[in-house]
C-alpha cells in the first residue's frame, strides 16, 4: 500500500486515471526531448522501414488496378448470322440480365461491326471497299460483374447462358481469361508472401532500434526498480514513446512517398514512353494510408514491449 501510494498517489491524486495518463504522456515527451538524437535516429530507421512497406504497397495497388482494368475486357460475345430487330434484342436482354453475374448487355449490328473492322485496319481501309456488312455477324456483347471474371466463373456463366433459347454461337476467349486468372492469383499470392516477409523484417528492425533507445537508458530503468516502481509504471512511458516513434516514422514515410509519387506522376511523361496519369497509376488509397499509420503505432508498441521484456525486472 505504501509503495503504491508513493508511486501513484501524487500523480493519481491530481485527476485520478486521467491525471495518471497525462503523467505518462508528459514523461514520454520529456524522455524524447532529453534523448532527442537517439529518438531521431529511431524515427529515421522506422521511416526507412515503412518507406519500403509503403513502396511495396504502392506497387501492389497499381498492379492490382492494372489487373482490374484488364479484367474489364473479359466479355462474352454471342454471334448471329442475321440482324436482330428491336423486340428480339429487348426480349433477349431481359432474359440475360436475370442471369447472376451479368453486368451490361449491348448489341452490335452488322454495320457497326464493319465500322469497327475498318477502324482497326488503320490506313488500310481500302481493303474493305465493296465488302457488304452482311459478311460480318451481328452480336450481343455481355460484360460481367468483377466477381464473375475468373475462368471458372466465366465458364459457369457461359454454360447457363447457352441454356437460353435463341442464343447463338458463344465465344469468350477461354485461353485469355485463363491466363488472366492465373496472373491475378499469382500476383495476390506473391504479394501476400512478400508483404508478410517485409512486415516481419520491418518489425524486427523496429524492435531492435527501440531496444537501443531503451538500452541507452537502462540505468533509469534500474533506478525505478530499486525505488519500488511497478512494471506497469516503468513500461508505460516507454510504450507511449515507442508508439510515438512508430507514428512519426510511418507518417514521414507516407509524406516522402507522396512527394516522390507526385513528382513521378507529373513529370515522368517527359522521359517515359507513357504518361503515368493517363495510364491510370494511382497513389495508395486513404484507407491504406490509415492502415500504415496504425501499423506504425502498433509496431512501435510491440517493439517497445518486446524490448522492455529484457530490461524490466520480471519478478
Amino acid at each position: 500500500m505504501g509503495r503504491a501510494k508513493f508511486l501513484f498517489g501524487p500523480v493519481a491524486g491530481r485527476g485520478g486515471i486521467v491525471g495518471l495518463i497525462g503523467y505518462f504522456f508528459r514523461r514520454s515527451f520529456l524522455n524524447v526531448r532529453q534523448n532527442l538524437l537517439i529518438n531521431a535516429l529511431a524515427v529515421v530507421t522506422i521511416t526507412l522501414s515503412f518507406l519500403i512497406v509503403s513502396l511495396f504497397l504502392l506497387l501492389y495497388v497499381n498492379l492490382e488496378g492494372a489487373g482490374e482494368l484488364w479484367s474489364e475486357k473479359v466479355q462474352v460475345t454471342v454471334y448471329y448470322d442475321r440482324e436482330l430487330n428491336g423486340n428480339e434484342f429487348s426480349a433477349l436482354k431481359n432474359v440475360i440480365m436475370t442471369l447472376e453475374g451479368t453486368g451490361t448487355v449491348g448489341y452490335v449490328s452488322q454495320d457497326a461491326a464493319l465500322k469497327r473492322f475498318r477502324a482497326r485496319l488503320k490506313g488500310q481501309e481500302a481493303l474493305l471497299d465493296g465488302v457488304p456488312p452482311e459478311v460480318l455477324p451481328a452480336s450481343l456483347e455481355i460484360r460481367l460483374k468483377p466477381a464473375y471474371r475468373t475462368s471458372e466463373a466465366v465458364e459457369a456463366y457461359v454454360s447457363r447462358l447457352k441454356k437460353i433459347p435463341a442464343i447463338g454461337e458463344v465465344q469468350y476467349g477461354e485461353e485469355w481469361v485463363r491466363r488472366l486468372t492465373l496472373f491475378m492469383n499469382f500476383m495476390r499470392f506473391a504479394g501476400a508472401l512478400l508483404g508478410g516477409f517485409i512486415a516481419l523484417a520491418v518489425l524486427f528492425i523496429i524492435s531492435n532500434t527501440i531496444k537501443i533507445t531503451i538500452y541507452s537508458r537502462r540505468e533509469e530503468v534500474e533506478l525505478l526498480e530499486l525505488v519500488g516502481a511497478t512494471r506497469f509504471f516503468i513500461k508505460m512511458p516507454f510504450l507511449i514513446e515507442g508508439m510515438l516513434q512508430g507514428f512519426l516514422g510511418a507518417l514521414l514515410a507516407l509524406v516522402i512517398l507522396a512527394a516522390v509519387s507526385w513528382a513521378f506522376f507529373n513529370h515522368a511523361g517527359t522521359f517515359l514512353l507513357f504518361n503515368p496519369q493517363e495510364a491510370g497509376l494511382l497513389f495508395i488509397p486513404m484507407e491504406y494510408c490509415a492502415a500504415i499509420i496504425a501499423a506504425g503505432i502498433l509496431a512501435g508498441f510491440i517493439g517497445s514491449l518486446t524490448s522492455l521484456h529484457r530490461f524490466v525486472n520480471q519478478s
